[in-house]
């Protein structure tokens, strides 16, 4: 009698495996090779992508990063540490404008007027304490306070919509409008946090997240540090603006037509005249005497203010919310792939279809379309194929991070954060007497008597069937580590058990 058939696994069931067992779907595979005694291995790398639609195993452990990210730092009592900055967040992150509305010039500074506008509110100046946690505030009965407050900004109406957030009547929809305020958005957000410091009196630090609402337009959530009153912020949300002094973009120049690049810069393909540099154009518009700019932009009248006090659950309940979509993209956040809405699809690509030809900064190839050359040019630039993330229809305008962290939140960069959590599982590991595998194995640092690297690390491209067993094995480690960390939390607990029985007092 022959022996059973064993089933080979195939991709997509090492795929399913991966996601029931929250192991990349999708790790970057490295050969090592042993000097040592000339062993081969193969080794999985996860991808740490924050896209569940890419690898859900690595998006949904960043999103748990970002939870501690957030809960750590929102309800402090004592002034983190001064840590070193993150990479900028979202197109600038904190690193807030000035309102002057100044522009850039290869040494020079092109000034504008820093005359607010009459429309707006002026805003009160108080000094700034050093400090950014919030006051604590005493009740009666001895209790001591220090609240904390979460905020939610929104972009304003562009067009009635319905339900779905589709637009009643799609042809008076201003899309246009849209687009360019969720190009913008990031520095609407800035110039909001540089007013929230000015009027608050402290340094305010805030966790935030940049989502999409049913209707498109780019909405803010924020765990702010502190409380503000309510009708400061109020007055904040009404005063904050973003003036865009760009060169005039209402009229393409080309459309059935494309400029040539000539070596020295684009002209015009049939008449060689070639066209106004960005400096040349910020000129041209500057002489005109009743020049407006050429977007200005707001926050809605929507604004949602609550207090929040910790430990609490709605403080727990707010630090999910807050990271709920982080792992989505723009444009499929209230979409259902397996289910789509007609509706819902044809909104998305109208807004996509105005984003591809609007310029998204100076340097942006649309410039050509208008008959301008975009600042610092080079050859191959075509409008409508800018490479900038906020063109894509993933990201609808919303090209920068999702994530915005000050600076001096938590007092931890996002590696830092990281490596707490698996120093946590570490020290764990360690003090049941099991060694944490991933310290010793495989790593660079380790060398030969001769003083070589013991291990050397190459790229390979595995084949399907390799590329399956990896994942299987790394779905067996992963599950053997699982059990290990399981086994040394009951041994802690255990013994702490223990010792509280043999001591009383203790």
């Amino acid at each position: 009698m022959s022996a059973p058939t064993v089933p080979r696994i195939t991709p997509e069931m090492a795929h399913e495996l991966a996601v029931a067992q929250k192991v990349c779907v999708r790790p970057l595979v490295r050969r090592v090779i042993d000097q040592a005694d000339g062993t081969e291995s193969k080794v999985a790398l996860p991808c740490n992508s924050t896209r569940e639609d890419v690898c859900p195993s690595c998006a949904d452990k960043n999103r748990r990063l970002r939870m501690q990210q957030c809960a750590e730092g929102w309800h402090r009592t004592d002034e983190p540490p001064r840590a070193a900055p993150e990479v900028p967040n979202l197109d600038g992150g904190d690193v807030l404008e000035d309102q002057a509305d100044d522009e850039g010039d290869e040494g020079s500074r092109r000034v504008r007027s820093t005359r607010r506008r009459d429309d707006v509110p002026d805003l009160p100046r108080v000094p700034c304490e050093d400090r950014t946690v919030g006051r604590a505030f005493e009740t009666p009965d001895g209790k001591t306070y220090r609240p904390s407050m979460f905020l939610t900004l929104t972009m304003p109406s562009y067009g009635a919509v319905k339900a779905n957030g589709t637009p009643v009547d799609p042809s008076s929809y201003n899309y246009r409008r849209a687009a360019l305020d969720a190009l913008h958005f990031p520095k609407l957000v800035d110039r909001f946090w540089q007013h929230v410091r000015r009027c608050a009196g402290y340094k305010v630090q805030y966790f935030a997240a940049v989502e999409p609402q049913k209707r498109l337009a780019a909405h803010l959530h924020a765990a702010v540090r502190g409380a503000i009153p309510r009708s400061l912020l109020r007055q904040i949300v009404k005063a904050t603006y973003v003036q865009v002094w760009w060169p005039s973009f209402d009229r393409p120049v080309f459309v059935h037509r494309v400029p040539e690049w000539t070596g020295d810069g684009y002209c015009d393909p049939d008449t060689g005249v070639m066209l106004p540099t960005w400096q040349e154009a910020l000129d041209q518009a500057d002489a005109d005497p009743d020049r407006r700019p050429a977007h200005t932009m707001r926050f809605g009248s929507q604004l949602d203010m609550a207090g929040i006090i910790a430990p609490s659950e709605d403080a727990n309940r707010a630090v999910r919310y807050l990271t709920k979509y982080l792992a989505k993209s723009i444009a499929t956040t209230y979409t259902d792939p397996d289910t789509p809405d007609p509706e819902v699809e044809a909104h998305v690509n109208r807004l996509h279809a105005e984003l591809r030809w609007l310029p998204c900064s100076e340097a942006c190839a649309n410039w050509l379309r208008y008959g301008i050359q975009p600042k610092n040019p080079g050859p191959g630039l075509r409008a409508g194929d800018c490479t900038a993330k906020a063109h894509d229809r993933e990201h609808l305008g919303l090209g920068g991070r999702r994530v915005l962290v000050s600076r001096q939140w938590s007092g931890k960069t996002l590696q830092q954060h990281k490596a707490d959590r698996a120093t946590v599982v570490r020290e764990a590991l360690l003090n049941s007497g099991i060694v944490a595998p991933e310290i010793e194995r495989l790593a660079a640092s380790v060398t030969l008597p001769d003083g070589s690297p013991r291990f050397v690390w190459t790229d390979t491209r595995p084949d399907p069937i390799t590329y399956a067993r990896v994942i299987l094995e790394s779905v067996l480690e992963r599950s053997r580590w699982r059990a290990q960390y399981e086994q040394a939390k009951q041994q802690r607990a255990g013994e702490s058990r223990s010792a509280t029985d043999s001591d009383p007092d203790g």
